[in-house]
């Protein structure tokens, strides 16, 4: 079966800006407070319940994947793009990245503690999120944990720069409440939310979802 476009578009456009991003976008440690505090809790929660390591899906260059690895978690990278992937190797070269898609994980059923998809949906058209939230489901091990973040919105935005240069993917922002129905339709349970408006660097309002796949009876 064909590759869908978006997935083409998203991997042409983040080989091109790859090393514009790592120039541009802020260290884990220089987010704000409250989405270090839910990455904490995030890297806390799947700790303790000790069900396996945690994909970090839409990886990029590594940093949040390096910054759970030093919060005690068992991480892993996965991205579509080849010289993000290879940026994340170089820098972290005791981690493990590999290229791949959240539409069709290399995962195997229950095998993940936790997903970390750390801005990484919103180039996804919405009629896709089902069956990307259905893989987070099927690879999350029962009683795992998802951490969502995202900018929220009812907008479709059709840049033709980004990070400085040419790019041809699309960012798609829904309503919070839609994500979290599409969550639970997944069979995804959120249990925290945290919503903030646009301050500092970052211009449009943004969210944090905590979710969680049911433990079986």
């Amino acid at each position: 079966m064909a590759e869908p476009s978006f997935l083409s578009a998203v991997r042409e456009s983040y080989d091109t800006v790859a090393a514009d991003y790592v120039e541009r976008v802020p260290l884990p440690s220089e987010m704000d407070p409250l989405s270090r505090a839910m990455l904490a809790g995030f890297a806390e929660l799947v700790r303790t319940a000790g069900l396996g390591p945690v994909a970090d899906l839409g990886c990029g260059p590594g940093r949040v994947t390096a910054h759970l690895a030093g919060l005690g978690v068992s991480a892993f990278g996965v991205d579509l793009s080849p010289k993000m992937i290879g940026l994340a190797r170089h820098a972290y070269p005791n981690l493990r990245f590999t290229e791949g898609s959240m539409t069709s994980l290399e995962t195997r059923d229950d095998e993940l503690g936790g997903i970390l998809a750390w801005y990484s949906t919103h180039h996804t058209p919405p009629r896709w999120l089902p069956a990307v939230f259905a893989e987070f489901h099927r690879t999350l091990a029962p009683g795992g944990y998802l951490l969502w973040g995202g900018h929220v919105g009812d907008e479709r935005l059709r840049p033709t720069h980004g990070y400085g240069r040419p790019v041809s993917y699309e960012s798609y922002l829904l309503p919070l409440d839609r994500v979290i129905g599409l969550l639970g339709q997944a069979g995804l349970v959120v249990t925290a939310r945290l919503e903030q408006e646009p301050g500092g660097r970052v211009k449009r309002p943004h969210a944090c979802l905590l979710a969680r796949k049911p433990e079986t009876a």
